[in-house]
């Protein structure tokens, strides 16, 4: 299978390749045996939830139907390729999703220590990664967004300064989430997520927000 099928593939369920790298040199004690590339998916931000939504896992009303769905159709599509799924979930221990995600030339710790990409912005998140035993044909990396930023509007977007610069006080995060205040959040996004440059130019379905920010405020 060539690059351009493998993403394609992705794209007919809502996925993304959002990067990857190749594992010369590094330290495979997280990859599997012979992985030579990982390529990292994560939502087609217009085009996942409504896909999602669909689904039977969203539907049978089992509990995390998000992760299940993602078990279900990345390691389908990692078959397909000859290669092996990942998951940033089901730990402890957990694999190190956060640091593949800046060896991948896509995304970096943004102000706010939260990743950011140069498609999506604050937006990024993964729901899975492919071990490959052969090399796929990766675009070189790009430029960090932020570091033509002039405003960095992230550091100062938090109605409770609960995410700022170096820090982030979950649980003042999680009190502000259920309070009236809170319900924009709750309903859009986070609001710094929201006020990034590269994340305005890229909307995500607000249900798809929802849906994240009332897992994390259970």
């Amino acid at each position: 299978m060539i690059a351009s099928d493998l993403e394609a593939l992705a794209q007919t369920h809502g996925l993304s390749l959002l990067g990857g790298f190749h594992t010369d040199a590094r330290d495979m004690s997280h990859f599997p045996e012979n992985t030579q590339s990982l390529l990292l998916f994560g939502p087609m931000l217009q085009h996942f939830w409504p896909i999602f939504i669909e689904s039977p896992e969203w539907n049978d009303g089992d509990p995390d139907p998000m992760d299940r769905w993602s078990i279900r159709n990345i390691s389908a599509m990692a078959q397909s390729v000859g290669g092996q799924a990942l998951f940033p979930f089901g730990g402890p221990p957990f694999l190190p999703f956060y640091s593949w995600a800046l060896q991948s030339g896509r995304a970096w710790e943004s102000p706010v220590k939260l990743l950011v990409h140069d498609r999506q912005g604050l937006w990024l998140s993964y729901r899975g990664a492919i071990a490959l035993p052969y090399r796929y044909d990766l675009p070189p990396p790009t430029k960090r967004p932020c570091e033509s930023c002039a405003d960095k509007p992230c550091l100062n977007a938090c109605p409770t300064q609960a995410l700022v610069l170096g820090h982030y006080d979950v649980p003042a995060c999680r009190a502000f989430l259920k309070t009236d205040l809170g319900t924009g959040c709750l309903s859009q996004g986070c609001t710094v997520r929201r006020a990034c440059s590269v994340t305005l130019s890229c909307a995500r379905v607000e249900g798809h927000s929802a849906y994240h920010m009332g897992v994390f405020n259970r």
